[in-house]
């Protein structure tokens, strides 16, 4: 099995992308990279390309908006003198989270950013295109394309979820990628690729989308309940991974 993790940018030099290859009770990175590799940068034709060479794709990024936020934009848009919806009658978490959004924030206690409130939107356009490419008609994860989100899965995993980023959550994140070897023996990496984890957040965060796509494809992340299922396959859904589960992905 190979598994695609994309952390998803707007700008394809910001995207970072991580293929891992399972087999024999091992994972391989077979590919590692931040922007450009060998030349060819991460722009859609790539992700596209890497894509079709994966059994599954995990990818970091909210795949739609909430319902009501749509909605609520569809009201605005009426003729003027027609009454809208009065502010103070709005459930604005309706408005900015989606539900697996509130799934995360209920069960994990940390929060999405709001895809309808934050500049997360700008590479959800992006993903929109990805996703009309790919095929994807169901959101919620149709058994080869899935939303991810490390920190939920880092926090799953009994890992540090915040104060990795950037260059200031370097040592946090020499830390955590010492940590995640040690715990995962199984996950072979090269010096070269250990190093540019340690450089950039967003090469360590391809590496848990692929990690967390395996993790889908083999049943052991969270799914819709049936209310929440309607939404979901609209909205997107974030395969949220069972606790413990990063120890049970080598073995399938």
């Amino acid at each position: 099995m190979r598994t695609l993790g994309i952390d998803l940018a707007s700008d394809p030099k910001k995207t970072a992308y991580c293929m891992l290859e399972w087999g024999g009770g091992t994972a391989e990175v077979r590919e590692l990279c931040v922007g450009k590799d060998g030349g060819r940068l991460a722009d859609d034709d790539r992700l596209l390309e890497l894509y079709g060479h994966a059994d599954v794709t995990g990818i970091d990024c909210p795949f739609g908006w909430p319902t009501a936020f749509l909605a609520f934009l569809c009201s605005t848009t009426r003729p003027m003198g027609e009454p809208l919806p009065a502010w103070s009658d709005i459930q604005r978490d309706e408005l900015k989270f989606r539900a697996t959004d509130l799934r995360v924030r209920e069960e994990l206690q940390i929060s999405p950013l709001s895809v309808s409130a934050d500049r997360i939107a700008i590479p959800a356009f992006r993903c929109q295109g990805l996703l009309a490419r790919m095929k994807v008609t169901d959101r919620s994860g149709d058994g080869q394309v899935y939303e991810v989100y490390p920190a939920a899965a880092l926090k799953q995993w009994q890992f540090p979820s915040t104060s990795y980023k950037e260059a200031k959550g370097k040592p946090m994140r020499e830390k955590l990628v010492g940590n995640l070897l040690n715990k995962a023996r199984w996950l072979r990496v090269s010096d070269e690729q250990r190093g540019r984890m340690l450089e950039s957040d967003d090469a360590l965060d391809a590496l848990v989308a692929s990690l967390n796509a395996r993790a889908a494809k083999l049943g052991l992340t969270t799914r819709p309940s049936e209310n929440e299922r309607r939404a979901a396959v609209r909205e997107g859904w974030i395969a949220i991974p069972e606790e413990g589960s990063l120890e049970r992905l080598a073995g399938g």
